[in-house]
């Protein structure tokens, strides 16, 4: 089979964390993979693409902020030039607040700026590429959008507002496509991460440390990037065929109500 013959995935956000351990996964389970993040993550995009590699994918670095709409078609050409579609789109691509603290002291500024990358420039990306999924040839491979969202779009931090309340909403535009773009089999899956290791949540290592081990979840560890990469390749390659709209926690265990 030639390279042009696997499916591609679009992943964003995918120089590091999350996002490379999805590209490492997806890589390794016989996708090429163009990695989307900003100009500033070229260095370890391009240690990301090196290790899809060596994992057999063709990778390339696509610079681009998602959050600049007039840029999502150039994007998304930039992405398929080789393919000519995208198989799977991967939303990991989010910013946390600037700096955690009272409800009552977020500002609009910071509010807007979360939401114009979490919610705003996800929800236009996801539709831009759907439409040119809808356009293309409908190939005899597994299609999907897997957008990673957070506990937090269920589990309330108050230290962090805005940026629940945009992880609240992609739980619900995963369930929007899923009704638009089902009957074009085209899944859409929602990954929930808990507590994973990144650079995200170096700023709270303590208090998670503090919190796992006073039992926070029955599997009593950090989450790594490499589980929520494992499940989303998994869903990108259609393992669960008769699923869609809905969430895959990866948390262990966190989302678990107790009395």
């Amino acid at each position: 089979m030639s390279d042009a013959l696997r499916p591609l995935a679009l992943v964003t956000g995918a120089s590091r964390g999350i996002g490379r351990a999805a590209t490492l996964a997806l890589a390794a389970r016989g996708f090429d993979v163009a990695v989307l993040d900003l100009a500033s993550c070229a260095a370890d995009a391009a240690t990301t693409c090196a290790e899809a590699g060596r994992r057999g994918a063709h990778a390339h670095f696509i610079a681009g902020d998602i959050a600049d709409l007039a840029a999502h078609a150039d994007l998304v050409a930039q992405a398929c030039r080789r393919h000519g579609t995208v198989d799977v789109l991967v939303n990991n691509a989010g910013i946390s607040v600037a700096q955690r603290g009272d409800i009552l002291d977020v500002t609009p500024q910071g509010f807007d700026h979360v939401v114009e990358v979490n919610l705003r420039g996800t929800f236009f990306l996801t539709q831009a590429v759907a439409r040119m999924m809808l356009q293309a040839p409908v190939p005899s491979r597994p299609r999907s959008i897997v957008t990673v969202t957070s506990a937090n779009a269920v589990i309330a931090s108050p230290d962090r507002a805005e940026y629940c309340l945009t992880k609240t909403a992609l739980s619900m535009l995963v369930k929007l496509f899923a009704l638009r773009l089902g009957g074009a089999g085209i899944a859409c899956y929602e990954v929930r991460p808990g507590v994973i290791r990144t650079d995200m949540t170096r700023v709270a290592s303590a208090k998670y440390d503090r919190l796992i081990a006073d039992g926070l979840t029955p599997i009593a560890r950090w989450g790594e990037p490499e589980d929520v990469g494992r499940a989303i390749a998994t869903l990108a390659a259609g393992e669960l065929p008769f699923v869609t709209g809905d969430a895959l926690h990866v948390d262990g265990g966190l989302h678990i109500h107790r009395l």
